[in-house]
């Protein structure tokens, strides 16, 4: 066999047949991943506890759509793709880890550093990462790099990549054969649907269930749980300080860009929106079609009261310079969230576990300031501001302790 069903020609074979003899077989579940060349990324297991362990050394851990996974030995040196799962990396005390990241590091750096900027002895040592991908307008990822960074475990989506240009099944099977296993599922970002030959048996997962498997991994169990009960105290702080649904705004989350507005859902399922779903706000395009874009003229017939543009903390955009050329439009400044002053930048939809929580008290204080205190505003590119100990909904210490494995 020398492709998949779409006719992509497998990676050359190699006289090694598995590089990483500690991590074990790789796919347990899934280890006939290339049988009939289709729907091959999709083991089973996939719901259920996520981890066994057969010995003292051994272990598995599941998670659709690789399956059950075995491993050895805690992986040391781990490809990631996304913020979502360096993130994770860092919050189980694994970030020493991470030897990549799927787009520009320091952009992604930058981000993770914002946030941990706020929990004491947190960090992301990301300058000397490598960049997955080499494209610009389309994603490209030299599958030959991924042989190169000879990766205990790819903590990715192998569906993702089975996206992009150039792979298919065969050459996922052969980096987990010759390399390290895959363990990864982004598709629940926001219930999109995956790749054709990975669409039967493909699960969604919430973001706790997310880290608790990645914990797993990790063999950081304990330290996700901790994790996940900060989490929990800090949504039943929010959700005893929501006030009366005919009292909350209606809020627009969009992307700007040249003059037009990408709007986006925010009660939609899907970890993107686990900093915006709990907050049980109105959505301004709940009755539109979000194919659909925007201008000045047609925000305006929509006219919600609180904008949040995306990926605006440390991120891609400045959104303090979008605010003024929004306002600077004759028709964008008669728009509500302009004249309140209720333009906001909003957080990044691949978060992980530490992202949430700062994203999660973000998101309340732009959304409720009489209930959880005024959000502070925001300097494009600076940390995470410093708020006062009396106006913060979760605990840094607590969290930052818990990241330090300390108890």
């Amino acid at each position: 066999m020398t492709g998949d069903d779409t006719g992509t020609t497998a990676a050359p074979t190699r006289e090694t047949p598995t590089r990483r003899a500690l991590l074990g077989a790789g796919a347990t579940a899934g280890a006939g991943l290339l049988a009939g060349c289709t729907d091959s990324l999709v083991g089973t297991g996939g719901s259920g506890d996520p981890t066994a362990s057969p010995t003292d050394s051994s272990y598995t851990v599941s998670m659709a759509p690789v399956g059950q996974v075995a491993f050895d030995a805690v992986p040391e040196d781990v490809m990631v793709y996304s913020l979502l799962y360096a993130d994770m990396a860092v919050a189980f005390g694994h970030g020493d880890a991470v030897n990549s990241l799927g787009f520009d590091a320091a952009a992604g750096g930058n981000t993770l550093d914002a946030y941990y900027e706020r929990l004491p002895g947190v960090s992301f040592e990301y300058e000397d990462l490598t960049q997955l991908n080499s494209g610009s307008g389309d994603i490209r990822v030299d599958q030959e790099l991924l042989y190169e960074l000879d990766s205990d475990l790819h903590l990715a989506d192998p569906c993702l990549f089975r996206s992009f240009d150039g792979w298919g099944a065969a050459d996922i099977e052969a980096i987990r054969e010759q390399v390290g296993p895959w363990f990864g599922n982004v598709y629940s970002r926001n219930h999109g649907q995956p790749p054709e030959g990975c669409r039967e048996g493909y699960e969604y997962y919430t973001l706790p269930e997310l880290a608790g498997r990645v914990g797993a991994v990790f063999r950081e169990s304990e330290r996700a749980a901790a994790l996940q009960s900060v989490r929990e105290d800090l949504l039943a702080t929010i959700e005893d300080g929501l006030p009366p649904e005919d009292e909350r705004p209606t809020v627009g989350a969009v992307i700007f860009s040249q003059g037009t507005f990408y709007p986006s859902n925010i009660n939609s399922t899907g970890f993107a929106n686990a900093h915006v779903r709990p907050l049980g706000a109105v959505d301004a395009f709940d009755d539109v079609d979000y194919d659909t874009t925007y201008g000045y003229e047609g925000l305006l017939e929509i006219d919600p009261d609180v904008i949040l543009h995306q990926f605006g903390i440390a991120s891609y955009y400045d959104v303090g310079s979008i605010r003024e050329t929004v306002a600077n439009d004759e028709v964008g400044a008669e728009l509500a969230a302009i004249r309140n002053d209720r333009f906001y930048p909003s957080g990044t939809p691949t978060q992980g576990p530490l992202m949430n929580l700062f994203q999660l008290e973000m998101t309340a204080k732009q959304l409720y300031p009489e209930q959880f205190g005024a959000w502070p505003g925001y300097e494009a590119g600076a940390p995470y501001p410093e708020l006062p100990e009396g106006e913060r909904l979760f605990d840094r210490e607590r969290v930052a302790s818990i990241v330090r494995g300390e108890p």
